[in-house]
């Protein structure tokens, strides 16, 4: 079992969901982001995702672009982002994964990136553009490594291929609340709920809800529908406010922010 099995295997011996949030390495900088993932876990992080920064991300809205172009234009790189999670890893008992552009893990070569990524402390990874018809590669060399590869499953997602999706998953499936890109909203669909109940019980791999959610209300209502809440850009607009705010002020926001969440989710 990975780090990642580990997790879901406790939290439903105690009746409870992840919480899973979201930072983008290197916004402000990689020091406050080995901060916030630490105040992250402290705060209740089942799992918690590094956003590798790309050029030209398919899914993300105006303030995840936002931070991926602040953090470019700095010049990070993923031998420093790795670096940055070799150390924190080594500090929070939180899983840590990964999202990134297939480009990146393609340019860094398949194997060589998931035997760094996991040397770095790392537990899984989400590419996010990578097809479940052309994941068998990348699948079948992180399933040797035991290195959660996880996969998204869409609202337009047919029934048919959404299992397959769900099998082909390790870790957990990551389903998109909505159609779009990612960003807080006011109202999630109404179809939601039926969604994600559906795939459930089609697989025995833990679904995740993310895109969307940003009020402990979205928590509330989803969480017993699914095995775990993904909260994203709501975390990084907080976030940052770090490059021109007091740091631990900023932080002390971010920790009463997740506080909520976490306790909307029962």
């Amino acid at each position: 079992m990975s780090a990642i099995d580990d997790v879901f295997a406790n939290l439903r011996r105690q009746g409870k969901k992840a919480f899973i949030p979201f930072v983008t390495a290197g916004d402000p900088d990689l020091d406050f982001t080995a901060e916030a993932i630490k105040l992250l876990a402290a705060h209740g992080a089942g799992i918690c995702e590094i956003g590798i920064p790309y050029s030209d991300p398919i899914a993300d809205g105006p303030v995840i672009q936002a931070s991926y172009t602040r953090a470019l234009a700095k010049k990070i790189t993923l031998a420093e982002i790795l670096k940055m999670v070799r150390g924190v890893s080594k500090q929070v008992a939180t899983p840590l994964v990964s999202m990134v552009s297939y480009a990146i893990v393609y340019r860094h070569g398949l194997a060589r990136f998931v035997a760094d990524a996991k040397a770095a402390g790392l537990a899984g990874v989400i590419v996010a553009d990578l097809l479940v018809e052309e994941s068998g590669e990348l699948s079948e060399i992180c399933r040797r490594q035991d290195f959660s590869l996880i996969q998204l499953v869409t609202p337009t997602t047919p029934r048919q291929r959404a299992v397959k999706i769900a099998q082909a998953a390790t870790g957990f499936v990551y389903y998109v609340s909505v159609t779009g890109i990612t960003g807080e909203r006011a109202k999630l669909p109404q179809e939601l709920l039926d969604s994600v109940s559906w795939l459930r019980s089609q697989t025995k791999t833990p679904v995740c809800i993310g895109f969307g959610i940003s009020q402990s209300e979205h928590v509330k209502l989803l969480a017993p529908a699914a095995d775990g809440v993904i909260v994203g850009s709501a975390i990084v607009r907080r976030i940052a406010e770090a490059a021109t705010r007091p740091r631990e002020e900023v932080l002390a926001e971010v920790g009463s922010y997740v506080d909520g969440l976490v306790g909307a989710m029962g």
